[in-house]
């Protein structure tokens, strides 16, 4: 009889969730005839269509041995949560933002208290081993301020974390919108007001419209339910200003030109900037900071907010390297430093309305 050591199934276990939950634009369905482009008779797809590679069995090797031997952190990359608790207390403004890490914020805007794609805990896995956090969330769960809104760019596990979810209070007045297929995700713990939307919805939480927009990337969190919900990147807007959360997604050279022009500009644009190499197996879910400033062009923003790096190790490229190339790149197409932020984990700052 084989004998297999706990840790060598957590590597195989581990190994058979990143196959699974792999990056690749392809999906087996048929569009039918009178539904959206984007729709499939089994679940969605990029539209306009764009073919994708997938990483090689090498690259999640990788993956395994990157969460087992953890890099060390720059010393300021973090701000001590008790600092950012005393900072937002300290600020009083009903309009500030707060990085938590990889593409997870803390939006205050207009009082209302918005969360975006939460994964707070250790591991961005279904499993006790998986891709790990080697940076704490910048607040921790228990010490959230009650949260009126959740926004969802998609349902990978970086990016709607059950651990999150299920702990956090007052899921009986917390607003879900979220794209089609993940409300029951949300029902399954509690939340008793979910919204789930298509490309180009929108609804209203008091004077402030979420309108889900495309992106480019995939979704599932297992084998059997690739692409089976829906993903998307989100304008949050009022008639005094304009976010937009770009979400997980790769390049387009027509998707957010055309969101630009919808919106008439952003003011303030968050931008993943991570997780891009090797740039032939990840191109299609995930842009490169380069591709990340060309975004912000794309849609007339005039502030870029740089996320999804800086957290969790998911590709190849230094840790250190996004924000590096992400200022570099935005020099280049005339931001100014006040208009490209790298924040820190923990970081808070307000930001304006016109």
């Amino acid at each position: 009889m084989i004998v297999i050591s706990n840790k060598v199934l957590m590597i195989i276990m581990f190994l058979l969730l990143l196959l699974s939950s792999c990056s690749c634009s392809s999906t087996k369905g048929i569009w039918v005839m009178g539904t959206p482009k984007h729709h499939l008779n089994n679940g969605y797809r990029n539209f306009p269509i764009t073919p994708g590679r997938k990483p090689g069995f090498t690259f999640y090797t990788r993956r395994v041995f990157d969460s087992i031997i953890l890099p060390d952190v720059q010393e300021n990359h973090v701000v001590p949560e008790q600092e950012v608790l005393k900072k937002i207390k300290l600020i009083k403004s009903s309009n500030m933002i707060t990085w938590l890490g990889h593409s997870a914020f803390l939006i205050i805007f207009n009082g209302k208290k918005i969360l975006t794609d939460p994964y707070l805990t250790e591991y961005a896995s279904p499993y006790i081993r998986g891709p790990k956090r080697f940076v704490k969330s910048g607040i921790s769960i228990e010490n959230l301020p009650a949260i009126d809104v959740i926004i969802i760019s998609h349902d990978h596990y970086d990016h709607l974390d059950e651990q999150t979810i299920e702990a956090l209070p007052g899921k009986e007045k917390i607003m879900v919108i979220v794209p089609l297929g993940i409300g029951k995700l949300f029902k399954k713990y509690g939340y008793k007001n979910i919204q789930e939307l298509d490309w180009w919805s929108k609804t209203k939480v008091d004077n402030i419209t979420f309108t889900l927009l495309p992106a480019l990337h995939d979704s599932g969190r297992s084998t059997s339910n690739k692409n089976n919900t829906l993903w998307g990147s989100w304008a949050i807007t009022t008639e005094a200003v304009k976010l937009y959360f770009a979400g997980d997604t790769g390049y387009s050279k027509t998707i957010f030109k055309k969101i630009g022009k919808l919106f008439s500009g952003f003011d303030y644009a968050f931008v993943p900037i991570g997780a891009y190499a090797p740039r032939k197996a990840l191109m299609i879910s995930h842009t490169n900071p380069e591709e990340a400033v060309q975004i912000g062009k794309d849609l007339g923003a005039n502030n870029l907010i740089g996320m999804h790096w800086g957290t969790i190790k998911l590709s190849d490229e230094p840790i250190w390297e996004p924000p590096v190339r992400f200022k570099k790149a935005g020099k280049l197409a005339k931001y100014s430093d006040e208009n490209l932020w790298v924040m820190k984990i923990g970081d808070t700052r307000k930001f304006d309305i016109n």
